[in-house]
């Protein structure tokens, strides 16, 4: 039997869907234009440039949309990290998705209405979301208009620094992507989780 709290407001699921969306534009296109050759290329360079922008732009508008609700809204809560004890919790957390879950354990955090993310999330989440976000932006942005980047930064060209940045932040943001995909299937079904971004309802065992 399972138990189900209304955890995600309609705002923040239209965000997460549109956020995705843009995201994976951003991966395919991004990985195309580094790696493209006349031998293999996942879209034409010129079609993979201006999806790559377009996609940066709304993901932009989109992060500063989250921003505002951020707050002005109770959403605020679920982030807050609290540094007593916080190593601690981390490792227990480590070790439940490491083992526990495997082994059926209940979560040593499980969501609640006043927080509904466990110790290892926030921190995930609070440095995804304001440090590797911002970078990818302040970053990419720029390269859209490279006329305003300066020339020279203690001898480094200031694009291909500012490229070597963007491309290191799209990095990590792909890799925690493909972690956010694997945790969303520990839930109390492979499903659950996914589903709470159409119904708003998170499942708990």
């Amino acid at each position: 039997m399972s138990d189900k709290l209304y955890l995600y407001p309609v705002w923040i699921r239209i965000w997460h869907i549109f956020n995705a969306v843009f995201f994976l534009v951003l991966l395919l296109s991004g990985i195309s234009m580094q790696y493209a050759s006349p031998d293999f290329m996942l879209m034409p360079f010129d079609v993979a440039v201006t999806s790559h922008n377009v996609a940066g732009i709304g993901i932009s508008i989109a992060y500063f949309i989250y921003l505002i609700g951020f707050v002005f809204t109770s959403n605020k809560k679920h982030y807050k990290i609290e540094c007593k004890g916080l190593i601690g919790q981390l490792i227990t957390q480590m070790r439940y998705y490491l083992f526990g879950v495997f082994k059926g354990e209940e979560s040593p955090y499980p969501s609640t209405e006043e927080s509904k993310f466990n110790p290892l999330q926030k921190v995930t989440y609070v440095g995804v979301l304001f440090v590797l976000f911002p970078v990818l932006i302040f970053t990419g942005l720029p390269l859209m208009f490279p006329e305003v980047i300066i020339d020279d930064f203690f001898g480094i060209g200031g694009t291909l620094l500012t490229a070597l940045v963007h491309a290191s932040a799209g990095f990590f943001a792909s890799l925690f992507l493909v972690i956010h995909l694997y945790f969303a299937t520990m839930g109390a079904s492979f499903s659950s989780n996914f589903k709470s971004i159409i119904n708003g309802y998170h499942e708990s065992h």
